[in-house]
């Protein structure tokens, strides 16, 4: 009686470990250390598993396993110096910085339909050096995806036009001039070779809206506008949208609705099988890995089985070469990533700095959703990259330079900058990595650290209507 007696007056485990995980997360730069460190393990991550994921191909085609890591390479340092640029340029530089994004990102993408149009019509394949190819365009040897430049641009530039309309933006017409404009125009431009991209704009919009307090109502039109545009885009594919074509089945169609088919009924040597094709070799893929994987660079599918193994599928190979296991730890870096961009955007008093947060996380976990969603065939197909794990260029360079924007909000929330300026590094560190942020505004007597969240929303005059 006394041994059990004793138990149980000892603490549990847990309950010692709460309050020194609050007491971590209390700490002035928590939400700048959990950043870096969640996107550097998942982008070490990444490069490995690309590399596993790409060899064999890469081997075959080349003659070189490391020609597909070599060039992934080159983009993660590439994205490093975007990290640490945007990391050091202060919040009025990154709102006209936003306007110069999504103004080239529109140049980008009318060039993209326009080249697309002609070389559909026959006309011209290629203007010079620039040539178009789907969702890319060709600068000579070089390629990029403007959709992914619209992504920051759209970040950057909804976020300032919000926080600039302030309390006015509960008016229609606020919110008509001019964010609605261009959200259809980008919404058109992206959506008509890239559905996928254009569903992840969508989620960063709402985002956008949802933090600057729009009214619900405005949410239901903008749900039936967005669910119509969605309609009209995949019917648009049995005119040619993306890589349909006029007259032929429509393959959009056919895509988003394959998960919803079983996998038992999956004839993959038929036409209509062929949709079925990727989620049956990724579903084998995860069921070869059960628990712990196969091993680290053992996956058999990715040999010409699993179709864009280092891209759209790489969940897939993740699964089968490290199983459940390694999946969980990708899941909880992502979690951590998600947590942390929403809990600076709660920490930011300067509302562009908590609408540009909100937005950027939106889109990354709404993007990471999607991604692994199609893989596990819980949501269609849509192409999209799993971020910092899927290769690809302009989209790795474009979500470190995001991740750049957030650790540079991190930084200036009230407790991190008055920590930061209180005890300054030395100059060439501050040179080196970060310039120090700005000192907010002294606390008032008897308050704590500053909450944006008990400020009336920006476009609802004082609450949101329920």
């Amino acid at each position: 009686m006394a041994d059990d007696r004793s138990q149980a007056d000892r603490p549990s485990l847990s309950r010692q470990m709460l309050p020194a995980v609050h007491g971590m997360l209390a700490r002035p730069l928590s939400s700048y250390y959990l950043l870096i460190a969640s996107c550097a393990l998942l982008l070490l991550i990444g490069l490995t598993m690309v590399f596993s994921a790409t060899s064999v191909k890469a081997f075959a085609e080349n003659g070189n396993a490391f020609t597909e890591i070599s060039s992934q390479s080159v983009y993660a340092l590439l994205g490093l110096v975007a990290f640490w640029i945007c990391q050091r340029l202060p919040a009025t530089t990154l709102r006209v910085l936003g306007r110069a994004l999504l103004g080239a990102a529109l140049l980008l993408l009318t060039l993209l339909a326009a080249l697309t149009a002609l070389k559909s019509a026959g006309v011209v394949e290629r203007i010079g050096p620039v040539r178009a190819n789907l969702n890319w365009l060709y600068f000579g040897p070089v390629s990029m995806q403007p959709g992914e430049l619209a992504k920051l641009g759209m970040v950057l530039w909804g976020a300032d036009v919000i926080a600039r309309k302030g309390p006015e933006l509960g008016h229609w017409r606020e919110l008509a001039m001019p964010l609605f404009p261009v959200i259809g125009l980008l919404f058109v431009l992206v959506g008509y070779n890239d559905l996928g991209t254009m569903l992840v704009l969508l989620a960063l919009i709402v985002g956008l809206l949802w933090t600057a307090g729009v009214r619900l109502k405005v949410f239901g039109a903008l749900g039936v506008l967005g669910l119509a545009g969605v309609g009209l885009l995949i019917a648009a594919a049995s005119r040619g949208a993306g890589s349909g074509t006029s007259g032929e089945e429509n393959y959009r169609w056919k895509r988003l609705t394959a998960f919803l088919q079983p996998l038992e009924d999956c004839d993959t040597t038929s036409a209509a099988g062929q949709y079925c094709y990727q989620l049956v070799q990724g579903r084998s893929a995860i069921f070869e890995g059960g628990w712990f994987g196969v091993g680290l660079g053992k996956s058999a599918l990715k040999w010409g089985w699993v179709p864009e193994a280092g891209n759209d599928f790489i969940f897939a190979i993740v699964a089968e070469e490290l199983g459940v296991m390694g999946c969980t730890v990708v899941l909880a870096l992502l979690s951590v990533l998600a947590y942390t961009g929403f809990r600076i955007a709660r920490r930011s008093v300067d509302p562009f700095r908590r609408l540009a947060a909100t937005a950027i996380t939106t889109w990354l976990v709404a993007q990471a959703v999607i991604n692994m969603g199609g893989v596990v065939k819980l949501l269609p197909i849509t192409g999209l990259p799993l971020p910092f794990i899927s290769a690809g260029g302009t989209a790795l360079v474009v979500t470190m330079a995001a991740i750049g924007m957030l650790a540079s909000f991190a930084r200036a929330e009230p407790d991190a900058a008055r920590a930061l300026n209180a005890r300054p590094t030395p100059r060439w560190v501050r040179l080196v990595w970060a310039p120090l942020p700005p000192v907010p505004p002294p606390r008032r007597p008897g308050t704590s650290r500053p909450s944006p969240q008990k400020k009336a929303p920006a476009g609802s005059g004082g609450g949101r209507r329920r």
